[in-house]
């Protein structure tokens, strides 16, 4: 029979202390490095677990399960394997009684939150145990001392990132880039200093500037960048629009609102920047909207005073006009005295379509001889290149043995990277790629055949387009003599003019040995003269043919 005690133990509040079973203990292992080079190289990662596992069997633990075993930030508790732990432990049907882990700021260096996950934790049962910091968190003094743990982990990696942080502003200070290069830029691998180089993009780029800062709009932009094989979703254009690293400057948030001179090289001037993000009227005028009627405004300007033409319409008489709009400067043209004189020109470039045939004979001739002048370079760059780095292994084993002293090798070795890095850059020049040149030379010869007529056809951005590519530097136009005048002419076109007005004059041409005696192809003995004239020829034929009717 029950005492009175026993019986009145029955109305007792609180939770009396539940007999604990030390022989039916689990646990589960949570180990992580803390960077992708320690994950991938497997540094820690084995010698974690093994500590704790080491551990578990000392103090009679039964594993329940691994987790982590990757590369994981501490610095955020959203972490795919550490939340697929705490899942499990909370989850499992058998009771989990710690978390192993072979240091405290291996599970956590948050700080509060750690602090705020292990007492959740607590709650259900689970501890976790550092292997390596052993502390009895069932005491008031030990959870003390976890917690305090904890937040040194959170300090420790607020100085860290603090120090990186402060590097990074510095290096952007420097004028030096952080992060992937943007669109159209590429990082020169390899460089002893960060060089910035243009990338293949970097033209379209260019060119979806001008655009912008002529009126197109977004969506007629990306069509158009489609057409040059690139696709790119209409916020990634707005990004590059609004970045000033295209026009020599840098934007960072660790800059404090300050915009930097970078040490790349621009790809576009500042005006033209401003112009496309609508922040600047050029040289005083208004940029219109783009017209179909007036293709030549702000590509044409004055020859006595440098200011752009603009456009507007009488409207009474509906008929449109160019100007230049600055105060004390009256000049003024019809649409059909400046279209007229813009087709006049164009005609001295025009190929006569009788020789069109022999002159795309030529064209292919000459990238043939161009390509295998550049092949030989370029198997000899190789070779050099093969030389160098077998000297330079060669030097590394003989200094890793002892048999070149350290200042030696330092001498030798920066002496032989420069010597690699000005081949790979001499490389570099040479490659120089064009995808179905057959087809591109038939229609740069079609082109040219059809100059005028092609320009009249396009809508407004084809003949912007059109005017860039055959007068890469714009016009200016005479009043003095009513005529334009050329600064600079797309080699290719200016070349193949020059040609067809030869053989023109000649009464019985004959084409049987024109290649040898064409001026399009480089003498013997001589260095490829490729680089600016395969660039002009590039432009000329880089618009898809769809683009105009020929």
């Amino acid at each position: 029979m029950e005492n009175n005690e026993t019986l009145l133990k029955k109305f007792a509040k609180g939770k009396g202390a539940a007999l604990k079973d030390e022989s039916i203990q689990n646990c589960v292992i949570y180990t992580r490095v803390s960077s992708k080079e320690q994950m991938d190289t497997n540094q820690s990662l084995e010698w974690q677990k093994k500590y704790c596992i080491d551990y578990a069997i000392k103090n009679k633990l039964d594993i329940k399960g691994y987790f982590g075993g990757t590369y994981e930030s501490a610095k955020s508790d959203e972490r795919k394997e550490f939340t697929r732990m705490l899942k499990f432990v909370k989850a499992s049907k058998e009771k989990i009684s710690f978390i192993l882990v072979y240091s405290l700021d291996r599970f956590s260096r948050t700080g509060d939150s750690a602090i705020f996950i292990a007492s959740e934790l607590k709650k259900t049962g689970v501890s976790i145990m550092a292997v390596t910091q052993p502390i009895d968190t069932n005491s008031h003094a030990g959870a003390l001392q976890q917690n305090i743990q904890f937040i040194f982990g959170k300090y420790d990696n607020d100085l860290r990132r603090q120090k990186t942080i402060d590097g990074m502003r510095e290096k952007l200070l420097r004028g030096e880039w952080i992060g992937n290069a943007p669109t159209g830029y590429a990082f020169v691998k390899g460089a002893p200093t960060q060089t910035i180089i243009f990338s293949d993009k970097g033209e379209a780029i260019k060119q979806a500037f001008i655009w912008r800062a002529n009126g197109m709009t977004y969506d007629q932009i990306i069509e158009k960048l489609k057409c040059l094989g690139i696709n790119m979703p209409k916020q990634t254009l707005g990004g590059i629009f609004s970045n000033p690293f295209y026009c020599g400057f840098m934007s960072h948030n660790l800059l404090n609102g300050e915009v930097i001179k970078g040490k790349h090289p621009p790809l576009i001037d500042e005006d033209l920047f401003l112009r496309a993000n609508e922040l600047k009227k050029t040289d005083g005028f208004k940029v219109n909207k783009a017209n179909d009627n007036l293709p030549l405004k702000v590509f044409v300007k004055d020859a006595e005073t440098g200011a752009p033409f603009t456009g507007y319409i009488v409207k009474k008489k509906g008929l449109y006009y160019y100007k230049v709009n600055r105060i004390g400067i009256k000049v003024n043209r019809s649409i059909k005295i400046m279209h007229g004189k813009f087709e006049e020109l164009l005609s001295n470039y025009t190929v006569n379509p009788a020789l069109v045939e022999p002159l795309e004979k030529q064209l292919r001739y000459t990238w043939e001889n161009l390509t295998e002048t550049s092949t030989s370079e370029k198997k000899a760059l190789s070779l050099k290149l093969n030389e160098v780095e077998e000297e330079f292994y060669n030097l590394r084993k003989r200094h890793a043995i002892g048999a070149v002293s350290l200042d030696i090798y330092e001498e030798f070795s920066t002496e032989m990277k420069k010597r690699k890095e000005g081949i790979m850059e001499s490389l570099e020049k040479l490659e120089q790629k064009l995808s179905n040149p057959k087809e591109l030379i038939n229609f740069s010869c079609r082109l040219s055949a059809n100059l005028a007529p092609v320009w009249a056809s396009g809508d407004y951005y084809q003949k912007q387009t059109f005017q860039n590519v055959v007068f890469p530097s714009g016009l200016v136009y005479d009043t003095k003599i009513e005529h334009y005048r050329t600064p600079e002419v797309n080699r290719v076109i200016a070349q193949i003019a020059q040609l067809s007005k030869g053989l023109g004059e000649i009464k019985k041409p004959d084409f049987s040995n024109f290649e040898e005696k064409s001026g399009l192809v480089p003498g013997a003995g001589l260095e490829p003269a490729q680089p600016q004239w395969l660039q002009d020829f590039k432009s000329c034929v880089s618009t898809n043919s769809t683009t105009w009717a020929l």
